[in-house]
């Protein structure tokens, strides 16, 4: 029986042991053991189920990642292959609208806006968002010829720099950089391209201009709808999916179904060694030992570099270069006649340059159905990221009057509303940061774990930051073992479109 130590019982970790137990019901003899640090799996998707103080039923609430993008496949997958499917969770369409905050005032976003590029010239030439000048710059874009590469050229700029270049600064400060930039809680000055929207350079080199890629894209997406309209009965599709239960419901389903009991919480590896007979040894925190055949590291980059210095250092380099940044999500609730404000908006984006402690605010209980009991409302503030590392410094309570604050100056939250409960959530160094060079700095991982047999890493500091990816990730990494010990795994061979 091969067994595979797997580092790690985040979301990466969890597809990794699942698709080992997949491998063991197709008859090959494999098996793993997790070892998870906290006393709970999942690493940073965590939803917390909070009864209503007047027992009007429950409140749920997700500390970490509160959705996943829906036309990446992995996550529909696994919740067909676990048995969810059918819990997961479209947003409330019918009330989704986005304020940004611009020069104090709340804007909603303009109609047809795609990523950054506005697609529909009335909401565009109507909205406050931008000024008259910012707005006739952002047209420019449609003369300005792409960038010119030679032939074989790596093509990879920040986001503030192809942002700038091509529809100039007012659109990266008051839309690019919340809206792009916020999905990785990145600086737009240091976030590269290549690593984190490859399609936006594509698209540049393909059509000459973001606007009229994205006209193109809209129109094609208009197409698809009148042709492939929903049918009776069928599961309507928003941009954004979560779980009736939230997100953690999907990785407690791929806990069930890998087997809890090949996986210990509470207890970390200290120190990986290779053993001369092949296979590996590893150290753990409460003095015991194991030993595998192969290894895989599900863990934040930082936690990695440590364990995998005196085995290659080059990895440990590489992976020492990578940054992070830390974040924490303040979940508040209120009785709905108190609140004060229109709820009708999935959020808030708060920009950079408006120099709030806010990051960005959801209505969570607007954009999910469900996550409040009636007349309750569920709001969460975002508050981090590498621009504002300090405020993580306050306590919990400190953190919950900044986010207070900011809600009653921002959103118009009634001075007088009490709070029926708070949740706080801190990711210390969470969040990978993809800057230039992150791409040559993963595939130097990469090469060099291809030439260690029964190594292999997984996560969000690689190949992609979102829930999906993780789940690849961890899988890749199995996948990566079970070729160099020869198992064709047969769901390997099966297109990943056909669980969406």
């Amino acid at each position: 029986m091969k067994h595979i130590i797997i580092i790690g019982g985040g979301v990466a970790g969890l597809g990794a042991a699942y698709k080992i137990r997949r491998a063991k019901s197709e008859g090959y003899e494999v098996e793993f053991t997790l070892f998870e640090k906290d006393n709970r799996l999942g690493g940073k998707i965590q939803t917390e189920i909070v009864p209503d103080p007047f027992e009007m039923g429950n409140f749920i609430v997700d500390g970490g990642p509160d959705c996943f993008l829906t036309e990446k496949p992995a996550c529909h997958r696994i919740a067909r292959l676990t048995g969810i499917f059918d819990d997961e969770l479209p947003t409330d369409d019918s009330r989704k609208r986005t304020w940004i905050l611009s020069r104090g005032k709340l804007h909603e976003m303009p109609d047809g806006v795609m990523m950054f590029a506005p697609t529909k010239l009335i909401p565009f030439a109507t909205t406050g968002l931008f000024s008259w000048g910012g707005k006739i710059r952002m047209a420019m874009d449609l003369l300005i010829p792409p960038k010119k590469l030679a032939p074989g050229e790596f093509n990879d700029e920040t986001l503030e720099s192809f942002v700038v270049r091509r529809m100039g600064r007012e659109c990266l400060d008051r839309l690019a950089e919340p809206l792009v930039g916020g999905i990785h809680a990145s600086d737009p000055a240091q976030m590269s391209l290549a690593a984190t929207f490859p399609r936006l350079l594509e698209m540049e080199q393909n059509y000459g201009s973001l606007l009229k890629a994205f006209i193109a894209v809209r129109r094609k997406v208009e197409e698809m709808r009148r042709k492939y309209p929903i049918k009776p009965g069928e599961k309507r599709r928003t941009f954004f999916t979560s779980f009736v239960n939230g997100m953690q419901q999907l990785t407690d389903s791929m806990a069930d179904a890998a087997g809890r009991e090949r996986m210990r919480t509470g207890v970390f590896v200290t120190s990986i060694q290779r053993i001369s007979k092949g296979g590996w040894h590893v150290l753990l925190s409460d003095g015991s030992s194991m030993d595998g055949d192969a290894i895989i590291v599900a863990t934040e980059s930082w936690t990695a570099e440590p364990l995998l210095r005196p085995l290659d250092g080059a990895i440990a380099d590489a992976l020492a270069a990578i940054p992070t940044s830390s974040s924490a999500t303040i979940s508040i609730a209120f009785n709905e006649n108190e609140v004060g404000f229109d709820l009708n908006a999935f959020g808030v984006l708060c920009p950079l340059v408006e120099n709030r402690a806010l990051m960005a605010a959801t209505y969570s209980s607007t954009k999910w159905p469900g996550r409040a009991p009636k007349e309750k409302v569920l709001l969460r503030g975002f508050v981090g990221g590498p621009h504002n590392q300090e405020i993580l410094k306050h306590s919990d309570e400190e953190l919950v009057q900044i986010v207070l604050d900011e809600f009653r100056d921002i959103l118009g939250l009634n001075p007088f509303a009490k709070p029926l409960f708070y949740r706080v959530f801190r990711w210390h160094l969470g969040m990978p940061q993809y800057t230039l060079g992150h791409l040559e700095r993963v595939e130097l991982i990469e090469n060099r774990c291809a030439q260690i047999p029964g190594l292999a890493l997984a996560g969000g500091s690689y190949r992609g930051v979102g829930v999906p990816n993780c789940i690849e990730s961890g899988e890749k990494a199995v996948s990566k073992i079970f070729r160099e010990w020869e198992i064709d795994l047969a769901e390997d061979h099966i297109e990943e479109k056909r669980y969406y």
